[in-house]
This record gives structure tokens, sequence and C-alpha cells, in this order.
């Protein structure tokens, strides 16, 4: 297994390599053209890590930051930050953007607006408790 370890390790990094050389924008790729990184790739056999290494290190494109918060470790990761760590979406639930006809004007309308659930309540639960037309007695009708 120890014989064998070195050469899949060598096989897996000149895969993931290739790929990531496949999938990069040509006008992305530093040094040398993308056809050139991927020769250099697949005749880099005789000495496995030579030709990943390579394109690691000078055919891979560095990477490019967006502005955003600072990540783990003190890496900018261009990633959006949560709403609860956005500055401007705390900033935003501050203000009052409901309409003046969703809320309330004053005390009375919302008495009366509670007055009306009430009601509402207090009908939709007469009519569960009346009894139905076909069952006067307000009785389950048992299944045969």
């Amino acid at each position: 297994m120890l014989r064998v370890l070195p050469i899949l390790l060598a096989l897996g990094v000149l895969v993931y390599a290739f790929i990531d050389c496949l999938t990069t924008d040509e006008k992305k790729v530093r040094n040398l053209s993308k056809v050139l990184w991927v020769l250099i790739l697949l005749l880099s056999s005789p000495i496995p890590f030579l030709g990943p290494i390579g394109w690691f290190v000078a055919g891979r494109p560095k990477r490019e930051y967006a502005g955003g918060s600072m990540g783990f470790g003190g890496r900018n990761r261009g990633r959006q930050p949560a709403p609860d760590d956005d500055p401007e979406f705390l900033a935003s639930l501050n203000k009052d953007d409901r309409k003046p006809s969703d809320t309330p004007s004053s005390d009375n309308d919302e008495d009366e607006m509670l007055k009306r659930w009430e009601e509402d309540l207090k009908h939709r639960e007469d009519d569960l408790r009346s009894p139905d037309q076909d069952n006067p007695d307000g009785r389950t009708k048992d299944k045969d």
C-alpha cells in the first residue's frame, strides 16, 4: 500500500491541475497559453509533480477578492456578510418602511380592529359549535 500511495497522490494532483487548467478562462492564464499548459501537464509524467507545481505556481491565475468583510484568518474571501452582520441591512430594519394605510393611526383604530377580529373569531367559533343540518343532535355518525 505504501508503494502505491505516492503514485496515487501524484495522479490526484495531476488530475486536479489538469481539470483546473481546462476550466480556467484562457484570458486569465499566466505566462503561457492554455494549450501549452495542458501539454505540459500531460507530458510531465516522467517527473510527476513538475507539471502540476508549475501550473499552480506560474500558470494559474491569481485569485481576485471582491470587497466585503474580512473572513477567517484575515483574508478577504469576497463573500457577502450574513444579514445580522451587514450594517446596511440592519439600518434598513430601523427605518419605518410601512405604508400609513397598513399601520393604525391611533389607539382608536387599533381598538376597532381588535373588536372586529374578536367578533369574527366569535362567529367562527359559533359556526363550529352549531350542529349540522344533517345531524341536529351533534352526534358523530357511526361508521358501519
